[in-house]
Parts: C-alpha cells; sequence; structure tokens
C-alpha cells in the first residue's frame, strides 16, 4: 500500500505541523547513568595504557608471537570502544528533524545524514525501513525486537516525515 500527501494524512490521522519538534528515538535497551559512563571512560585508558605497556614488552622480545600481536589489538580496539562509551558517543538513535533524519544503528560506526532532498523512497516493513536514495544507493534501518515499545512512535515518525517532504512512502506487510 502507497501512502502520499493528502492519503496519508485522511486516512490514518497523521498531522502535519508547520514547525515540527525534533523527535529522538534511542535503539539502546537502556540508558546509561553517569557514575557508569565514568567507569567505562576510566577501563578504556586503562585499557590503553596496558596496550601501549604490552607493545614496549613485545618490542623488546625479538621473538614474538602473533598472540602478542592479537593481545595489543584487543586492548586498544576494547579501549578505544569503552573511551567512546563513556563520552557519550556508541549510543544508537534515530533523529528525525524537518529535512534531515540522522541514523546511528552500530555503537562503532559514525552517524549516517539522510536528508529529504535525497531521499527517492522510503519502504517501511514490520521491523525495519528502507530509504531508497535518489543516487541509487540504498539505507536499511533494522529495529530488531529488543526495544518494541519504539519501533511504532519510530515508524510513524518516519512516515510523517515522508509526508512531510512530499517523499514516496510505502508501508509493506509481511505475511508470515
Amino acid at each position: 500500500m502507497s501512502i502520499t500527501g493528502n492519503f496519508a494524512k485522511k486516512n490514518h490521522n497523521f498531522q502535519k505541523t508547520e514547525n515540527m519538534k525534533r523527535e529522538f528515538f534511542s535503539l539502546d535497551i537502556h540508558q546509561s547513568n553517569k557514575m557508569t559512563r565514568y567507569l567505562q571512560l576510566f577501563f578504556g585508558i586503562i585499557c590503553i595504557i596496558l596496550a601501549v605497556i604490552w607493545l614496549i614488552l613485545v618490542i623488546k622480545v625479538l621473538n614474538s608471537t602473533l598472540s602478542y600481536w592479537i593481545v595489543i589489538l584487543f586492548l586498544t580496539g576494547f579501549g578505544y570502544y569503552q573511551i567512546n562509551s563513556g563520552l557519550g558517543r556508541a549510543a544508537r538513535f534515530i533523529d528525525v528533524n524537518d529535512n534531515i533524519i540522522r541514523l546511528k544503528t552500530n555503537s562503532v560506526m559514525p552517524v549516517r545524514t539522510l536528508k529529504a532532498e535525497d531521499i527517492l523512497k522510503i519502504i517501511v516493513h514490520p521491523l525495519s525501513v528502507t530509504f531508497l536514495m535518489k543516487d541509487g544507493g540504498k539505507q536499511n534501518l533494522r529495529f530488531g525486537t529488543t526495544v518494541t515499545d519504539m519501533i511504532g512512535p519510530a515508524k510513524q515518525s518516519i512516515i510523517r516525515f515522508g509526508s512531510r517532504n512530499k517523499i514516496n512512502t510505502e508501508i509493506e506487510t509481511d505475511d508470515f
């Protein structure tokens, strides 16, 4: 079923607001408090320090094996992740504004920004949304089943975004 323009407003009670406020949806199961974030930052710094110390020890040993390098890479990667989490940069979210949707669906990857003028079509599935871009690309947003109370409001917000910006929006129901 395709929803566009006036059809969406009449039959699905979508309300168009002239100055839409920002709608933010967290994809994380729980929110970290300040103490947890400070501990993540602390342990991340400790991991990086241990990786540097381990690197100095490995360089002094001429017959270092692959396992030493794996330990260094693991400590560095885990420390980087913990520091990002402690600074709040690992939070996963959907941020819907007037003409921009910002997606961060992976705690390590950067935020993806989708501008309304770059989106050709939006396809809404029960547990995902597909954005077909004008340049031929495709961006997928998968909700999963862990935070189910936010799926409905997030999809409605994306549908309103498509209606406001005159983007062809299609709702598909998958029959199982």
